[in-house]
C-alpha cells in the first residue's frame, strides 16, 4: 500500500508522493454550495483542517501551474463543478497553526514573517505596474521589516484589493486555525493584545471587503464576545452541532473500514473502535484521523494515545483545576464512563471560562474533542446534554489528571501501599493510611456542606489507578438502592468490593454508624451486581469520618 505521511497537510506534496489520502475531495462542493460568504469551521485539533484548506487552495487557486493531476481519481472531479470552479480564483491562503510562542512579540513576529511569505507567494504584483501607491509601500514596507502593526492588520485586506485588479476576478481568502494565537495568548498572558490584533486583521480581510469572492476560516473554537467576527452580516458558522460538513473532518465508519481493508487490519476494527472513535459531528459518527492513521502506519500496530501525545495539557489544566468539589466529582463520574448533563454553548470567552462562567468548561471540552455529545435533553430553561468522555485514548487524559492531582499531594509510596492492602484484604492497613492521606491532603473547609462527597471523590479518583484490574462504579443502582463505590474484578476469581460511606456525627456511636452502613448493604442488596457477575468472593466495607477521622468496619460474604 502507498505510504502514510504522518503529519502532513500540504495536499500537493501528499498527492505527488503518491502517499495515502482518504478522499475529503467533496469539501470543495459543499464550500461552493453554502450559501455564507464568510464559512467558518471549528473541530478539534487534528482532524484534518489544515489538509482540508490546503485542499480549497490548490482546488481554487489561479495559477500557472496546472494542478489538475492532483484530482485525478478523486470524487471532486466527476462533479460538474469542477471544470466551472477549478483554477479560476486568486487565493490568499494563510494558516496560524504554528503561532505559538511564549510572548507577544515572538508571536507577532512569526506572524510578520507568515504575511511576508503571503507577498512572495504572490511576487508578481510587485511588479505589476498598476500597482497602487498604498499597496506598493505597505508591500515594500512589510517586505523591509519596517512595517507597523497597522500594516500588518491591513495586509490581507489590502492584498485582495489588489488580485482582484490584477485577475479581473474576486479572491478566495482562506484562514486556518485562526484562534490559535488567541488560545497561546491566553495561555502565557497576553490574551488581550492578541485578539486585539486578530480581531483587527480578521475584521479587515472579511468585513465589507468588495474584493472578496469567498472566505472560509476554521479554528477549534468560536470566539465570542472579543467582537472578532462583528459585523459580518453572512458569516455562517459551522460548529460540531451542525449537520452540514459533518462528513468533512476526521474519518466515517465507511471510511475507516476502507482503510483497514486496504491494509489489510480489518481484525483490528473493535479495538479501534473503543480507542479511536465515538466522536458525534452533527448526528454524524466519527473517528479521530490522526489517531487512526498513526495505528496504521505503525510498525508493531500498538493502541496508544497517539492524539493526546500531540499537545500539551496546559488549557485542560487551566480550565479544569482540583479546587472545585463538584467538578471533582464530575471528573470522577466520567471516568467511570457515566454521562453528565450540562449546557453546551457555541461561543466561547476564554477568561470566563476559568473565572465567573465555570459552566463554560463543558463547552470547551466538546467543541476541543475532550467530550462527545450523546443526545440532547429536554429542559424548560436551555439546551442541555448528556455528555460522554468519547473513547479510551480520551479516557486517559482524564485519568493522567486525576493521578497529577493525588501525586501533588500524596507520597507515591504512601498510596502504593494504600491500594494494595484494600485489594488484599487488610484492612487495618488500608485504614491507617487512609488517615494519614486524608490528613496530608485536606482541610477542614472542604468539609463544609458535603463531606461525604469529599471523600468520595478523593477515594474514587485515588482508585482510578486499579481501573486495569478492576471495573469501578460508583453512586448506580443495585437491588433495592444506590450503592457509593463497588470494585467488580475483572478477574471473577478475585475479591470483589462494596464501600459505603457515612458521616459521623458530634454526639454519634462510631461502632453504631459503620454497623448501619454495613446493614445497608445487605438490606438493599448492594452485592446483587457483583453475584450476577458470578464474584461470589465479596469485601463489604463501611467507611466513617468525622473531620478527618477515618473509621472503617468490614463485613463479608
Amino acid at each position: 500500500m502507498n505510504n502514510i505521511l504522518i503529519g502532513e497537510s500540504d495536499f500537493k506534496l501528499i498527492q505527488e508522493s503518491k502517499a495515502y489520502y482518504v478522499d475529503k475531495s467533496l469539501f470543495v462542493e459543499e464550500i461552493i454550495t453554502c450559501p455564507f460568504k464568510v464559512i467558518l469551521l471549528t473541530r478539534p485539533r487534528r482532524f484534518g483542517k489544515t489538509i482540508n484548506l490546503s485542499l480549497l487552495h490548490y482546488f481554487f487557486e489561479k495559477t500557472d501551474q496546472d494542478h489538475s493531476a492532483l484530482f485525478d481519481h478523486l470524487a471532486i472531479k466527476k462533479k460538474h463543478i469542477f471544470n466551472t470552479y477549478f483554477a479560476a480564483y486568486p487565493v490568499i491562503y494563510i494558516t496560524f497553526k504554528d503561532i505559538k510562542n511564549v510572548t507577544y512579540a515572538e508571536s507577532i513576529a512569526k506572524i510578520a514573517r507568515l504575511i511576508q511569505k503571503l507577498l512572495q507567494d504572490h511576487h508578481y504584483l510587485l511588479k505589476w505596474n498598476d500597482l497602487s501607491p498604498v499597496a506598493s509601500q505597505l508591500f515594500n514596507d512589510i517586505i523591509n521589516k519596517t512595517a507597523s502593526i497597522d500594516d500588518y492588520e491591513d495586509s490581507i485586506q489590502i492584498l485582495s484589493e489588489e488580485l482582484e485588479r490584477y485577475h479581473n476576478k474576486q479572491v478566495i481568502i482562506l484562514i486556518d486555525e485562526y484562534d490559535t494565537p488567541i488560545h497561546t495568548g491566553y495561555i502565557h498572558n497576553y490574551y488581550e493584545n492578541m485578539t486585539i490584533f486578530m480581531r483587527n486583521l480578521l475584521g479587515a480581510a472579511l468585513k465589507d471587503n468588495a474584493s472578496l469572492y469567498k472566505g472560509v476560516i476554521t479554528g477549534t473554537l468560536r470566539i465570542s464576545k472579543e467582537s472578532i467576527f462583528t459585523g459580518l452580516n453572512n458569516l455562517g458558522v459551522f460548529t460540531v452541532f451542525e449537520e452540514e460538513f459533518n462528513q468533512c473532518f476526521g474519518f466515517t465508519l465507511d471510511e475507516l473500514k476502507q482503510i483497514l481493508s486496504d491494509y489489510e487490519l480489518l481484525t483490528c476494527y473493535d479495538d479501534i473502535i473503543k480507542w479511536y472513535d465515538g466522536y458525534n459531528f452533527g448526528n454524524q459518527k466519527i473517528l479521530n484521523p490522526w489517531s487512526v492513521m498513526n495505528f496504521v502506519s505503525g510498525r508493531n500496530k500498538k493502541f496508544k494515545p497517539y492524539w493526546s501525545n500531540t499537545a500539551s495539557i496546559d488549557m485542560i489544566e487551566n480550565v479544569i483545576t482540583p479546587n472545585n468539589e463538584l467538578l471533582r466529582k464530575e471528573i470522577n463520574d466520567l471516568v467511570e464512563g457515566k454521562c453528565i448533563t450540562k449546557s453546551v454553548y457555541e461561543n466561547m470567552v476564554f477568561k470566563d471560562i476559568t473565572n465567573s462562567r465555570s459552566d463554560l468548561v463543558w463547552s470547551f471540552l466538546v467543541h476541543s474533542g475532550y467530550l462527545k455529545i450523546v443526545k440532547e435533553v429536554e429542559s424548560d430553561l436551555r439546551q442541555k446534554y448528556e455528555l460522554q468522555i468519547p473513547n479510551r485514548e480520551v479516557r486517559i487524559i482524564f485519568v493522567d489528571l486525576v493521578e497529577k492531582w493525588i501525586k501533588n499531594h500524596i507520597d507515591l509510596e504512601q498510596l502504593e501501599v494504600l491500594l494494595k492492602s484494600l485489594t488484599l484484604g487488610n484492612i487495618s492497613v488500608f485504614e491507617r493510611k487512609l488517615t494519614h492521606i486524608c490528613l496530608a491532603i485536606m482541610s477542614y473547609h472542604d468539609f463544609a456542606g458535603s463531606p461525604e462527597k469529599v471523600y468520595h471523590a478523593l477515594v474514587l479518583g485515588m482508585l482510578v489507578w486499579l481501573s486495569n484490574d478492576y471495573v469501578i462504579r460508583s453512586n448506580r443502582e443495585s437491588g433495592f438502592g444506590r450503592y457509593d463505590i463497588i470494585f467488580m474484578p475483572k478477574d471473577k476469581t478475585r475479591q470483589g468490593i462494596i464501600i459505603e460511606f457515612k458521616r459521623v456525627e458530634e454526639n454519634d456511636v462510631v461502632e453504631d454508624v459503620l454497623t448501619d452502613a454495613l446493614n445497608q448493604i445487605e438490606e438493599k442488596r448492594y452485592d446483587v451486581e457483583l453475584k450476577a457477575e458470578n464474584v461470589h468472593d465479596i469485601l463489604k466495607l463501611a467507611i466513617g469520618f468525622s473531620s478527618k477521622n477515618v473509621y472503617l468496619k468490614e463485613g463479608c460474604s
